[in-house]
Formats: C-alpha cells, sequence, structure tokens
C-alpha cells in the first residue's frame, strides 16, 4: 500500500514521524509520504525537519519515507513560488489542501495548484472540468480521500476526473492510527465513489508514478 498523504505532530497529527512511518509499515505499507500543513509560517522549520527524518526511517524501518508537504490554504497566485520553496528545501511530494466542501478554502486553489507543478490536489471538493483538464495535461493526480468530510464529494471528483483523464490517488490524510488504510477501508470508499475494487490497483500505479523518479534517486545514491 502506498499513501502519500499523512500528517504528523508537525501540522495537527498526533503522531510523531518515527511512530507514524512504523505503524505504517506494520500495517502492511510499502511507501509513505509525510505532508505536514505548510505555509510561511512554518517552511523553514518543518520541511528540513521532515527531510531528515525521512532519511533515517527509511534506512532503519525498511519502507520508503518521502518528505512533502501540504500547503494549506496559501493564497492561491501564490502556491507555485511557495511550492518551488518547498522543492528547494527537499519536499518530494507537494499536496495542495484543495477546496474541500468541509472547510471555507480560498476560492481558485484547485486552479492555481493544478497549475503549479504539484503531485497531488487534495481533496478537490466540487472540482471542475476544466480544472481536471489542467490537471490531466500537467500530470497532476486528484486525490480520492478516505478522511471523514472531505470525502463526501469523491463520486463527483472521480466522475470529473476520468471524464478528463485526471489520474485518480487514494489516500487516507491520516491524522491519528486509527485513519491508516486497510484492505475494508479502500473497498468501502472505493465503492462509494462509484469505482471497483480492482480501480485501486490502477490508483497505486499512478501513486508509482509520482514516487518513481525519487525511488531511481534513491538506487542511484545506493550504488
Amino acid at each position: 500500500m502506498i499513501d502519500l498523504h499523512t500528517h504528523t505532530f508537525f501540522s495537527d497529527g498526533v503522531l510523531n514521524p518515527s511512530e507514524l512511518v512504523y505503524r505504517a509499515k506494520y500495517k502492511g505499507y510499502t511507501a509513505i509520504a509525510l505532508t505536514d500543513h505548510i505555509d510561511y509560517s512554518n517552511i523553514d522549520f518543518v520541511i528540513p525537519k521532515i527531510v531528515k527524518t525521512a532519511k533515517i526511517l527509511a534506512e532503519n524501518y525498511d519502507i520508503l519515507v518521502f518528505p512533502g508537504a501540504e500547503l494549506t490554504y496559501v493564497p492561491p497566485k501564490l502556491i507555485k513560488f511557495v511550492t518551488n520553496e518547498c522543492r528547494k528545501l527537499g519536499a518530494k511530494i507537494i499536496v495542495v489542501h484543495g477546496e474541500t466542501v468541509a472547510e471555507t478554502v480560498p476560492p481558485e486553489t484547485n486552479r492555481y495548484a493544478v497549475e503549479a507543478g504539484i503531485d497531488i490536489l487534495a481533496h478537490p471538493g466540487h472540482l471542475s472540468e476544466d480544472e481536471a483538464d489542467i490537471a490531466a495535461k500537467n500530470d497532476v493526480k486528484i486525490e480520492i480521500t478516505t478522511r471523514k468530510g472531505h470525502n463526501v464529494t469523491n463520486k463527483e471528483v472521480a466522475e470529473v476526473a476520468l471524464k478528463k483523464k485526471a489520474k485518480l490517488v487514494l489516500n487516507t490524510d491520516t491524522h491519528t492510527p486509527e485513519n491508516f488504510l486497510t484492505k475494508d477501508l479502500i473497498s468501502q470508499v472505493l465503492l462509494e465513489a462509484g469505482l471497483p475494487y480492482n480501480y485501486y490497483d490502477i490508483m497505486q500505479k499512478n501513486s508509482l508514478e509520482i514516487i518513481g523518479k525519487y525511488i531511481k534517486e534513491i538506487i542511484k545514491n545506493e550504488l
């Protein structure tokens, strides 16, 4: 299992990175991204800490651990700039907190996100066809989420994304140990999103596309 959207106590999760990663490994995960909430207030502090810790945990727990960030409530026009700053600091997986119906996210966040060279647009709420089309052209993956509240538009998101040939990934937005993926949870979420269970294999492949270039970096550094 691959999960590219999780949170530690460096933002609003309850676990430290070591416990989060080890619990994920115990649950059968093969890869995980640590994507704490980021804006201008904490970018310089959180990302270097996560980068350092991710490397240590990957080396010691035999699981792929990717340092990342979830840009959250960043003014939409600045998303591309902050994305570039995150990458300079070592973040590999860039997620943007999309326009979920569960919160009052700044309008146009989705559009600026899919234009910004990010990896994943998380819980995008009422994803428009135009936004999905841009995501497909820029190879930005669209998230189907297991997270309560954010998941109420999963079916709508899936329909629009598939219509415009944007690629879907399944993430948990984990904040607590109870949020980890299980076979039953995967089955339930896909059913509610109107997707067959075997579609999870395609979503895993899409997640692998995101992390594939970084796996190559790891292999190259080990040679």
